[in-house]
């Protein structure tokens, strides 16, 4: 009688993807709208489809991958020549990967409110509802923040390129066979290795694959849109560029500018009337003097 390894537990969703959406979605407000796009096919087609669907596809593939030995050890071996990756693992390091640079626009627009209110209590305007106003403030693809959603975008197109390559390296024409020949060591033998449900593998290994590519024609498209909308705004008004784009930087120069001319102005005053009254006071001696002398 054969012996049949022992049932592995079905694969459960350790991650909360929940809030990993509610992270990356908090840069939604200040994205194009094809960006939004973007997102959306992220959360709908590739997070949900990954713990919904792909998850209990995937649930028994070591269990089910059996090989016609009885070799101790055959099986395990043969199972990671194959499949050196879990496509699981592999799909959740993608997204984790993908959508972590959208991080760096939430932290340049965090950074920028944190300016922004320092620059507001300084100035004695630190009421509730000035600063939730500056919290609720959508900044524009303009500036510094142009510089660094580009390179949000850029990074995401790299690591979904390098993704899919790597999928087409392990799985070749991104397919699962049905049977594999293994020959490596512990096995006896070329032994016969029989993967399970092989066909709808396949069909979630290219559907997933190809949302991934209309993930990385969406941003390229955003990138021809960023592009196409700076030169648009260099070419049309040149000069409002330096008001419009980089409004708020200078609004934020001006402001500090001020409070340095008022911090110096009151230090220029303290020191005027300090001055002012070291002669007052020489006077009035030299004047106490005067009058003891014709007394």
């Amino acid at each position: 009688m054969p012996l049949t390894p022992p049932a592995e537990p079905v694969l459960e969703s350790k991650m909360n993807w929940g809030s990993f959406y509610a992270v990356i979605s908090g840069v939604n407000r200040h994205s194009t709208g094809i960006g939004r796009v973007w997102l959306s096919v992220i959360f709908v087609f590739r997070i949900l489809v990954l713990v919904v669907a792909a998850e209990s596809v995937w649930g028994d593939e070591k269990s089910g991958f059996t090989c016609n030995t009885q070799q101790p050890g055959c099986n395990s071996v043969c199972y990671d020549q194959f499949f050196p990756i879990s496509h699981i693992r592999l799909w959740a390091l993608q997204l984790i990967l993908v959508s972590t640079p959208a991080l760096l626009v939430a932290m340049h627009v965090a950074h920028r409110r944190h300016i922004d209110k320092k620059i507001f209590r300084r100035t004695g305007r630190s009421s509730p509802k000035e600063l939730e106003q500056i919290k609720n403030q959508k900044f524009k693809i303009t500036g510094a923040l142009w510089w660094t959603y580009m390179m949000s975008i850029m990074f995401r197109i790299i690591f979904e390129m390098a993704f899919l390559y790597i999928f087409y390296l392990i799985y070749p024409d991104f397919k699962m066979v049905r049977l594999v020949k293994c020959d490596s060591f512990p096995c006896p033998n070329t032994v016969d290795c029989f993967v399970s449900r092989p066909t709808e593998k396949t069909i979630f290994t290219v559907f997933m694959l190809s949302v991934s590519g209309v993930c990385v024609l969406l941003n390229m498209a955003e990138v021809v849109y960023l592009i196409g909308k700076a030169c648009l705004r260099c070419c049309s008004s040149p000069g409002e560029e330096s008001k419009g784009g980089w409004i708020s930087q200078k609004m934020s120069t001006y402001r500090q500018n001020e409070i340095n001319q008022i911090i110096a102005d009151s230090s220029l005053k303290s020191k005027f009337s300090a001055t002012k009254k070291i002669p007052a006071e020489k006077e009035v001696s030299s004047g106490l003097q005067l009058v003891q002398k014709h007394k």
